[in-house]
């Protein structure tokens, strides 16, 4: 919380180039002002009184939410071209595609699935509370997508899931998440002919990620779905994980991969405990080979695994990936997949640090408006990192501390420079008579005004 708007000038500025009228400012100032400085649990109540001498009702900042006519201009997009623009290095960009899931209990809730989950608390005919009653719930699901650049900073951007039966009531197009996904690599907002290597999971092993990747000259690394075959004619095609009925004949390679060193640690942002020879490395057994795989093309195949015995690793001890850059070897293909773990990174802090999930809405155009304010809260914390970065009057410790800091780390230090300007403004306030008396109303106004006391 802080007092004054003033103090948080900074991001007024930042938001202030969504293009948004004065009063979507405002409730959009509150929402990321809550997201980076609420204590506890996320809420409308935080985001409410996030600004004490300017504090507004729950129920108004919870209606605001849900009226889609502000959300009709896309609120983000000009905040990430922004964004991406002070990078400096010229190198190869990350997009890490994924989906994430919010619980939700409700039978109100809009755009909720259930994930068929019903094995967990199952009750037992001899358990003491067999009696209780077990609320099954239901999801919303996100596919995320995050941008790393070559200096380290994360671009978030996402695309809700929508379930068929809000589709049909709202008159929206129905899409998977692999389509989601392909949306976002078809606008991701990089400099023209820039290097992107796009990771996912198996979800993502779809004709519409990789050919929205063939659209504007992307490489990409997924692992192989288990139903994938090699080319040849009909009744004769071999699975690819057939390699895998004589394993340990294969002509294996060592590779000691180190999260501190090699070609993609800046991409990590690792701490400074995490960084030092001391630090334990990861050895994988990897070989590959470039075929061509039916309905995907040539590609190269990377197959490995961490087990040193070979004739004990099962087929789900070895992980297959492949790519459409037949040029890169198997090291490379393994150090860059192994980025994609930055995106579980991503929610763990989007969920445990900003209060990504901590919504209680039943329209889902509330929820559209909270998820992009708190894409909104991260933007502003990678451009606020970004600016740090490029002032030149910083030493080396304090640029080195900058590069390594996340979600907490950098809401720390804005909560710091909030801290130090309402500091300097109670100062200039206090030094004058007129200052105090509107020290008073401004404290007084923090207040609801069922609890203010008559003067």
């Amino acid at each position: 919380m802080v007092i004054v708007s003033e103090s948080a000038s900074s991001l007024k500025g930042f938001i202030a180039q969504t293009g948004l009228k004065k009063l979507p400012q405002t409730m959009v100032l509150r929402m990321v002002l809550a997201f980076i400085l609420h204590r506890g649990r996320m809420s409308c109540s935080q985001a409410a009184g996030s600004i004490a001498s300017e504090t507004v009702h729950r129920g108004e900042l919870t209606r605001f939410m849900a009226r889609p006519r502000w959300q009709k201009q896309p609120l983000n997009d000009p905040l990430r071209r922004a964004l991406v623009k002070l990078e400096s290095k010229r190198e190869t960009y990350i997009f890490i595609v994924d989906a994430t899931l919010t619980s939700r209990t409700g039978k109100k809730t809009e755009n909720t699935y259930s994930t068929n989950n019903r094995n967990r608390g199952r009750r037992t005919k001899n358990r003491r509370y067999g009696k209780r009653k077990i609320v099954y719930k239901k999801c919303h699901s996100f596919t995320f997508g995050l941008l790393i650049t070559p200096s380290g900073m994360r671009v978030p951007q996402e695309i809700p899931h929508y379930t068929k039966e809000y589709c049909q009531k709202h008159h929206l197009e129905h899409r998977t998440t692999a389509e989601a996904a392909a949306d976002m690599i078809g606008s991701l907002p990089v400099p023209q002919g820039a290097e992107v290597v796009v990771l996912g999971d198996t979800a993502y092993d779809a004709d519409v990620v990789r050919k929205a990747c063939q659209a504007r000259g992307y490489t990409w690394v997924v692992p192989v779905n288990p139903e994938r075959v090699y080319e040849g004619p009909r009744g004769q095609r071999p699975q690819v994980r057939s390699r895998l009925k004589d394993w340990t004949r294969l002509s294996l390679t060592s590779i000691r991969l180190r999260a501190s060193q090699g070609k993609y640690a800046g991409y990590r942002r690792l701490s400074k405990w995490r960084i030092g020879p001391k630090q334990k490395s990861r050895v994988y057994y990897a070989y590959q080979e470039e075929s061509a795989v039916r309905n995907v093309g040539c590609v190269k195949l990377v197959f490995s695994t961490m087990k040193p015995n070979l004739s004990k690793a099962t087929p789900d001890d070895v992980k297959i990936l492949m790519t459409n850059a037949t040029h890169l070897g198997a090291r490379d293909v393994i150090e860059l997949y192994s980025l994609r773990w930055q995106i579980e990174l991503f929610f763990k802090e989007l969920k445990s640090t900003l209060g990504f999930s901590q919504y209680s809405f039943q329209r889902f155009s509330a929820v559209q408006a909270w998820v992009e304010t708190a894409i909104t809260a991260v933007l502003f914390l990678e451009t606020l990192r970004a600016k740090r970065m490029a002032d030149r009057r910083l030493t080396a410790e304090n640029r080195r501390w900058w590069s390594q800091q996340r979600l907490h780390g950098l809401c720390a230090a804005f909560r710091q420079e909030c801290e130090g300007r309402e500091l300097k403004y109670l100062a200039t306030r206090l030094k004058t008579s007129g200052g105090i008396h509107k020290l008073k109303r401004l404290l007084a106004a923090a207040l609801p005004p069922e609890f203010r006391t008559a003067t």
